[in-house]
This record gives structure tokens, sequence and C-alpha cells, in this order.
């Protein structure tokens, strides 16, 4: 009998983020109370940059592009936002980031927890993913269930479950 395996990742679909940095400008440039606003957002790689007027228009920018992001899937965890700096014309710039792949310190934490729970599986860091792999599919469906309920404060996908 061959071993069964998935693996736990945290990736951000970089056409959803565009499709919701693009909806969350349309409805910017729409709205009424940010006219004659020099409000806007710009994605760059997996970085957005939101430029705003004051603090209540970043908070509002902000709000839209959650909103966006979750109409297309994109988990609000995935999110890193940077403070507010004040930027040229009186404006406000905040860089918002995001994450990719599971820092080393967070996959210890994922394969301690998997290894406490005493499920007949084992654990194996692949640069910025998990692979777990068992003799038994309901092992495995037992560490997804584990995994999807611990308190992370990124996002994970399961992927490649064979």
């Amino acid at each position: 009998m061959s071993d069964f395996s998935f693996d736990i990742v945290s990736k951000v679909d970089r056409q959803s983020l565009a499709d919701a940095v693009n909806q969350a400008q349309r409805e910017i440039a729409t709205r009424f109370d940010f006219k004659n606003s020099k409000s806007s957002l710009e994605l760059i790689d997996l970085t957005i940059t939101i430029v705003a007027d004051d603090d209540m228009k970043l908070r509002n920018v902000t709000d839209i592009l959650q909103s966006k992001c979750v109409k297309r899937g994109v988990s609000l965890k995935a999110l890193k936002y940077g403070t507010a700096e004040t930027a040229s014309g009186g404006t406000l710039r905040q860089i918002v980031t995001c994450a990719q792949g599971i820092e080393k310190d967070q996959a210890k934490k994922i394969t301690e927890a998997i290894k406490s729970a005493k499920l007949k599986v084992s654990t194996q860091i692949q640069d910025d993913q998990i692979r777990v792999s068992s003799k038994s599919k309901d092992d495995l469906q037992k560490a997804m269930a584990l995994v999807k309920a611990m308190p992370l404060e990124f996002p994970v996908q399961f992927t490649n479950y064979r």
C-alpha cells in the first residue's frame, strides 16, 4: 500500500488579487465621497500601495479593498499592512504586502502541533510549504482539520492531495 500525502501552502492567487484591486479602483473613481480626491490603489507584484488624502479616506480605501478581496476569495490574513506615512502633496501612503509561503518558525509550529496530536502522519518542511504524508487517508483528513482549526495569522491551503 502506498503513502498518501498533501501539501500545506500559503499562497495568494495573483489574478484574484489584481481583480480585487481593479474593482476597488473603479469604486473609488465613481464614489461621491472620493470626488476631487487623490486617493488611489496601485498593485505591483504582490504589493499594494494605497494613497489617500487623510486618515478617514485611508480607512475607507482599506475597507473597499478588503470587501473586494473577500468577494474574490483573497484571505484578509494574507494582507500585511505597513504604517501609514506622509507622502507628497499632503497625502498619506500605506504599503500593503501579500504574504506568500509559510515562514520557517510558523512551519515548525504547525508540524509540532500535528506531531503532538499523535496522528500517524509524517511532516516535512519543504522551502515555504509543508508536506504531510501517511498510509491512512483518515489520518491525513484529521491533520487537515487540525491545521484548519489552528489560530494562524496567515491563510493556508491544501494542495497536491494524492
